[in-house]
Order: structure tokens, then sequence, then C-alpha cells
């Protein structure tokens, strides 16, 4: 036998093999796919036994650490409480807020526990939950600075906030020029260094840095009119509407239970999870 058809025999024989191994595996990929086709993302949840929980784990009292670095707070949890009710476990994934909303938007993140507020561009984007907390945005200043009022005076101010997030948002809608962050604290210090004239956060996060620094030298100067409705995100589509519904059931047995109330008062010292105070 010459070289040349030994060659000819020997890659017969492999693209044969090869053949016959592709498909196998096809065979045990379409029966992969035949038995996840069909489930829609409460499935999938069920299916696997856990939900994944998207936060920042940098926001007191929302969702941060602990002296003994647990992952604590109002979402955390909120979003255990959910977790609950759905029969599954909970896993969270920190990250900062853009890259949340981003996992979110792919498919890393089931859904975002994280004081989210819901707004008409996000509405355009996902479908929210029933709110489980309202909130007023304050305008947080040196404790010395007195140019800052009321909202319209943020024109022409230099704060700081996460961008995108909804203080960001409002802050530019009002005229301010908005410097990117990635956290609470780091925002403070840039505030107390002068390096920035105010930040706009929720009124019950400003209350609580306070009490976990009470000689910090600053103070609210103005808070908004409107009441922000907190609710949890989920990427819009037919596969997300159960679980959608699954959440509110879950929000509203937590609200009658008046566990959602407890959570509020043992966060923020008052009930935030309904809109009359």
């Amino acid at each position: 036998m010459t070289f040349k058809k030994s060659i000819a025999l020997l890659l017969s024989g492999s693209m044969l093999a090869t053949a016959a191994l592709t498909g196998c595996g096809s065979d045990n990929t379409a029966a992969a796919v035949s038995n996840t086709a069909g489930k829609d993302l409460l499935d999938q949840i069920q299916a696997r036994g856990s939900i994944t929980v998207a936060m920042e784990g940098t926001w007191a009292p929302w969702t941060y650490h602990d002296e003994n670095d647990e992952l604590v707070g109002y979402d955390v949890e909120v979003a255990k409480l959910i977790a609950n009710e759905l029969g599954v476990d909970v896993n969270f994934v920190e990250g900062e807020w853009d890259g949340l909303l981003a996992g979110l938007d792919d498919g890393r993140y089931d859904i975002m526990v994280n004081g989210v507020g819901v707004t008409p561009e996000r509405q355009e984007k996902y479908d929210f939950s029933v709110p489980y907390a309202y909130n007023k945005t304050a305008v947080i200043v040196r404790s010395d600075y007195d140019e800052i009022h009321s909202m319209e005076d943020l024109k022409g101010k230099h704060t700081a906030n996460t961008i995108s997030s909804t203080y960001a948002t409002l802050a530019e809608k009002y005229g301010a020029e908005v410097k990117g962050v990635d956290d609470l604290n780091q925002t403070i210090e840039l505030l107390l260094s002068n390096r920035i004239d105010a930040t706009l956060n929720t009124e019950v996060t400003y209350y609580d840095y306070l009490k976990a620094h009470p000689d910090a030298n600053i103070k609210i100067a103005a808070l908004s009119d409107e009441v922000e409705k907190v609710a949890i995100p989920v990427r819009k589509g037919d596969d997300t509407k159960a679980l959608l519904a699954a959440i509110n059931d879950a929000l509203a047995k937590l609200d009658e239970s008046g566990e959602l109330t407890a959570l509020s008062e043992k966060y923020f010292g008052t009930d935030i999870s309904k809109l009359e105070n």
C-alpha cells in the first residue's frame, strides 16, 4: 500500500469516527434542549433549586457587610424571604451598580434586589414587581455649605453618584454635573474633601450613615417632593412572567404577615414598606 493510500484510509476512518461521535453528541444535545425547551425562568429556578440575586453589598442599610463581614440588610432579608416563598435557596452575587444591570440583561442574574427605584426609563427595559418600599430623595451637603435649599439649586453644582442610578439621573435632570463613583463611602469622602458640592441618596440612607458616623460634617439641604417606589426588576419577556407573578405573590404575603414592616423598622427605624408613614 502506498503512503498516499494509507493517509487516505486514515483520514476516511477518522471522519467516520468523528461523524459517529458527532451524531451521538447531537442526540445528547437535542435531548438536553428538549428537556429544557419551554421552561420559563421560574421553572429553571425551581429545577436548579436556587435563585441568583444581584446586589451591591456596599449600601447600608439596604445591602452591606456587618462587623463579621456577613452580608446583611433590608434587601438581603427581603430576598431570602422571597426565595423561601419560592421554595428555593438564594445565591447572592455582589457587584457595582452598572454591572448588576448588565448581568440582569444578559441572564447572569435572575433578579436584582438593591433598592431599585421605578422610573419610566427603566420600565421600558424591565418589568417591575409591586413596590416593597417607598422613600424620598435627599440632597446631602456639608454642614457648612449653604448654597442649596431646593432641588432647583442643583443647577450648575457638582454632585456624585453611581452612574445610571436614580440619583444620578435626578441630579442631571436638575442641571448638576455628576461624577461617577462606586459606592456611598466614596461619595461621602468626595463631599467632605470639598471635591463635590452635594450628593443625592435616600433620606433613610442619610440617617443610617449619620447613626454610624454621628460626627459626620453633613446635613440634608433639600428633599424631593416625589416619593420613589422601590421594586424588583426582571428582564422583559414571556419567560419571566411567571417569576414576576410569583415574586408579587410572595411580597403580598410578606406585607400581609407584617414581615416587611418588621424588617423595615429593624433597618430603617420606620416603616418604609408602605406609602403612608
